[in-house]
């Protein structure tokens, strides 16, 4: 896998567009809560794990694309994700969503994640993850089509 991003980041042949180094940094690191996550048995703590996982890779894109400017920029990943990679909505959607749940968890209120909220948060965070890497690595034509497919429980 190293030797693959080591191929985009130096432009070899058929390798498209280098990727900024910054934006390979921070997919490893989504790697890294991705395995956090999974490896991790408490629901809060997979879902903490996932949804910074997705925030990281979601940081990748915009390392890779550029951070948008102006008096009226967004400012969090989430927001500049819906103006530098329009194709990747359903996921910053999503992952804005949760924003607010997560910070619930990190100020210590656990009861709020359940074992099935916790596993809906790591497999989108999977899944957006590999569509960021197949977007960082192959342009917006390797994930036209893709969108997050599962259904958002409303709270109660």
């Amino acid at each position: 896998m190293d030797q693959q991003l080591e191929q985009h980041v130096t432009g070899e042949p058929g390798a498209g567009a280098p990727v900024p180094a910054r934006a390979l940094e921070l997919l490893r690191r989504a790697d890294a809560e991705l395995l956090a996550a999974q490896f991790s048995s408490e629901p809060w703590e997979q879902l903490s794990h996932a949804h910074l996982a997705a925030l990281r890779a979601g940081a990748a894109v915009v390392a890779a694309r550029g951070t948008p400017s102006g008096r009226r920029a967004p400012r969090t990943v989430w927001s500049m994700l819906g103006v530098v990679a329009p194709e990747l909505g359903s996921w910053s959607t999503y992952f804005a969503e949760a924003a607010a749940l997560r910070s619930a968890v990190d100020a210590g209120r656990f009861e709020l994640v359940g074992p099935e909220r916790a596993e809906e948060a790591v497999c989108a965070a999977e899944d957006f993850v590999d569509a960021v890497r197949d977007l960082v690595h192959g342009g917006a034509d390797a994930v036209a089509g893709r969108t997050l497919r599962m259904r958002v429980p409303q709270a109660s």
